[in-house]
């Protein structure tokens, strides 16, 4: 069994982070003194994803993508993840239930997206449905061989810098029909109520969206109607895979700035990590980061070989719930060992620390990890999470 990354593999890593440090990094203080990514840098990012061979990672080259493996995508995401203010953000890699769109829809939405000419954002939750999508409210009516969409979503993630929504509904309100539609930015009835402000610095928004009777037509439609539970369930797969890659690359930046500073800080005559009550929680960091690392390069690796929706659903969320929570007690720690300086919002640890706590909310809270965990063990064993 060779566990080493190929050539290749490191050569995708080493681009990755050289986009982190050179494009990513020196935005950072940016950011967080606007709050949210400056129109004016916007082209320029994009350009700079394209250049770097990154637009559009997670789908295949015949839709437009890149067409990297789940591990390469983990490797990359990674890498990315050390930045700041949801920086990461910057490289859009469209939802992957676009792959089962029609040949017009690929052509209409997927491929544009894959180059960043158009993006996408995706419209789940709602004021009463967060964590059960069972209880969504919003419907699409029949109206002759068209479609009237009704309800409100929250938290839609990226709405300002997107020009169409993937909408999740119950088709004629039956919770047994939940179905998605693509809908255009601008079309009558779909309405952007406010973007709350947040703990976090995010480069984009997250909106609060109204669809009162938006009209659209069948070829709206992504997928069959009662396929849009399938379907979201990937994209929750997806993003949660990239969300725990992106906390290995939080966590990490936090521990190697913690490591940094406890050699170089004295107190007493010395330098504070040859006291062991430092050098434990830098040990302990270590050894978490080195934990969640084997963890989802392995699940990816799975995904990459084995054709098992249900496999790659329960694993995912053991790698979500796992590398969120594990990049709460690293950063926690590593701002403890930073003391004052940890605390103030010029240090990335000051930001990672609130960047992070959303980890263990969005796509899915811990709690809903643990009991899609515990639900996959009544009903296939330990050994899904167990054996090797």
């Amino acid at each position: 069994m060779d566990l080493r990354l190929s050539e290749e593999q490191k050569r995708l890593q080493a681009r990755a982070r050289a986009f982190l440090e050179d494009v990513l990094l020196p935005m950072e203080p940016v950011v967080e003194a606007a709050g949210k990514l400056p129109e004016e840098e916007r082209p320029r990012l994009r350009q700079a994803v394209r250049d770097a061979g990154l637009a559009g990672i997670n789908h295949s080259v015949e839709d437009g993508g890149q067409g990297l493996s789940i591990l390469d995508q983990c490797l990359v995401n990674e890498q990315l993840g050390r930045a700041t203010c949801g920086l990461w953000a910057v490289m859009w890699q469209p939802p992957i239930c676009l792959r089962y769109g029609t040949p017009e829809q690929k052509e209409r939405y997927l491929r544009p997206s894959c180059y960043g000419e158009r993006r996408g954002c995706f419209a789940i939750t709602e004021p009463g449905a967060g964590s059960d999508p069972g209880s969504v409210q919003a419907r699409a009516e029949r109206v002759g061989d068209r479609f009237r969409i009704y309800g409100e979503k929250w938290f839609v993630t990226s709405w300002e810098a997107c020009d169409y929504v993937i909408v999740h509904v119950n088709l004629d309100g039956d919770p047994k029909l939940p179905t998605l539609f693509l809908v255009d930015k601008g079309t009558p009835g779909l309405r952007h109520v406010r973007s709350p402000k947040f703990m976090h610095t995010y480069i984009f928004d997250h909106a609060e969206l109204v669809f009162d009777g938006v009209e659209v037509g069948p070829e709206a439609m992504l997928g069959e109607p009662g396929q849009g539970f399938d379907l979201t369930k990937d994209w929750f797969v997806e993003a949660r895979l990239q969300i725990a890659a992106h906390c290995i690359g939080a966590a990490t930046r936090a521990a190697e700035i913690a490591n940094a500073y406890a050699t170089e800080r004295q107190q007493f005559g010395r330098p504070i990590r040859d006291f062991q009550a430092i050098e434990f929680m830098i040990a302990d960091m270590a050894v978490e980061i080195m934990a969640a690392k084997s963890m989802v390069y392995r699940i990816a690796w799975e995904i990459d070989h084995l054709n098992d929706r249900k496999l790659v659903h329960a694993r995912a969320s053991a790698a979500k719930l796992f590398c969120s929570e594990m990049a709460g007690r690293v950063i926690d720690s590593a701002l403890q060992v930073l003391g004052g300086r940890g605390y103030m919002r010029e240090n990335p640890v000051e930001r990672l620390y609130r960047d992070i706590r959303v980890d263990r909310i969005w796509e899915g809270t811990s709690e809903i990890q643990r009991a899609i965990i515990g639900g996959q063990i009544r009903k296939r064993g330990l050994g899904l999470y167990t054996d090797w």
